[in-house]
């Protein structure tokens, strides 16, 4: 393409706020659209709840910061961007797929003529807040996109049973940055190990590690409770908890076997990973899925109903290990396993193995690649009558002819 040449497709994908973590996604995306002759502008609102009080919001040279309202209706907040500009300059919107969204709904219904729309989302629901009708809902939402990119294969299917044809959903591997992270991980020192231990009193052998929001979905009494648990059984036990969010307060004050450590950039973070035996993660799996592949340290969760789609990911016994959904058996489960260390051995192996697979590198060709199918379909096409359309990525990334 001509230096100074327009790009003949424009596409601009709308996030709530942006986070640090999507920002090595987005900059790979911009590269892999750029090469299809696609240009790509990220917009973004900012965070409010829970969201805001992690602290985890940042900014992205070039990105759009629309003007937002917000309400909080019955504990649930509303947000409503202007979306004006972006859909004045865009062919394409890709939104997430969020009923709390005002913006996307009102977009979703009265569609400007030829405007193509997908959407980035998990598929099903994944808490315990909405209602039947609500999942009614969030399906005729989806229903009325031109494309779906899926977090995960789960959200394939969700997709597909709302009513969008197989040929029209792109599953993307949801994935940080895994590779930037190894490497963080790869250059962790002796010496630094032995200095961080001796600064927080850890034992090796008998050091636990949780990363994440401190709020609710993450059943952080759940993970205090256990933590109790294992200090009382394992003489010399910590946990070590980096996060932000609601609940900050109780993890600060809880004891002298619980250790505080705040937000943590990547480097930081390959240093607890490296300390580290076993990461605790007694609520919401997500994207802590692949921290734990990629820091090589076995994550063990409980078989809780409102995992991310991530926990998809997880394979009991060999990369992961899912323990019972009560503290004290969830303690006793995790204190075998820390006296066993050619069993995680063995899951540490598998999670190197597994941080190979999920890569922000390949989730940014698959997300490029629905573009091109979202680019190319008829706007407001969408729906179980809608035609088929070829090069659809599959769930395993690859691509099929559809005729």
């Amino acid at each position: 393409m001509n230096a100074t040449a327009r790009p003949a497709r424009r596409v601009t994908v709308v996030q709530p706020y942006l986070t640090g973590y999507r920002v090595p996604f987005f900059e790979r995306l911009r590269d892999e659209l750029a090469d299809r002759d696609v240009e790509l502008t990220v917009a973004h609102g900012r965070p409010v709840g829970g969201a805001a009080e992690r602290g985890d919001s940042v900014r992205l040279p070039g990105a759009v910061e629309l003007p937002q309202r917000d309400w909080q209706v019955r504990g649930r907040h509303l947000v409503r961007r202007d979306l004006r500009s972006v859909v004045r300059d865009s062919d394409a919107l890709i939104l997430t797929q969020a009923l709390h969204h005002l913006d996307s709904l009102a977009l979703l219904a009265r569609r400007p003529r030829g405007l193509r729309i997908g959407l980035w989302g998990h598929g099903r629901t994944y808490t315990v807040r909405h209602s039947a009708p609500a999942r009614w809902a969030k399906a005729a939402l989806t229903r009325r996109a031109d494309w779906f990119f899926a977090y995960t294969d789960e959200g394939r299917a969700y997709a597909e049973d709302a009513g969008l044809p197989a040929g029209r959903v792109t599953v993307l591997d949801n994935s940080l940055d895994t590779r930037s992270l190894e490497a963080a991980r790869d250059r962790v020192t002796e010496v630094e190990v032995r200095r961080l231990r001796s600064r927080h009193g850890l034992t090796p052998g008998l050091t636990g590690l949780y990363v994440g929001g401190l709020d609710a979905p993450k059943r952080t009494p759940f993970l205090l409770a256990a933590a109790d648990e294992l200090a009382a059984r394992l003489p010399g036990f910590r946990l070590l908890v980096a996060g932000d969010g609601a609940q900050r307060a109780a993890v600060e004050r809880h004891g002298p076997h619980v250790v505080h450590v705040g937000v943590v950039g990547e480097r930081e973070k390959a240093l607890l990973g490296a300390a580290a035996d076993v990461m605790l993660v007694p609520g919401a799996v997500g994207l802590c899925a692949v921290d734990s592949f990629a820091l090589r340290t076995p994550l063990v969760t409980t078989p809780w109903p409102f995992h991310g789609p991530e926990f998809g990911y997880l394979d009991d016994g060999r990369n992961a290990v899912l323990a019972p959904d009560d503290p004290g058996a969830y303690a006793a489960e995790v204190a075998q396993l820390l006296t066993r260390p050619r069993r995680l051995a063995c899951l540490r192996r598998s999670c190197r193995a597994d941080a190979q697979r999920y890569t922000v590198e390949a989730m940014a060709r698959r997300f490029a690649a629905g573009v091109d199918g979202l680019l190319g379909t008829r706007a407001g096409g969408s729906g179980r009558d809608a035609g088929p359309v070829s090069g659809a990525v599959t769930p395993s990334g690859g691509t099929r002819s559809r005729v």
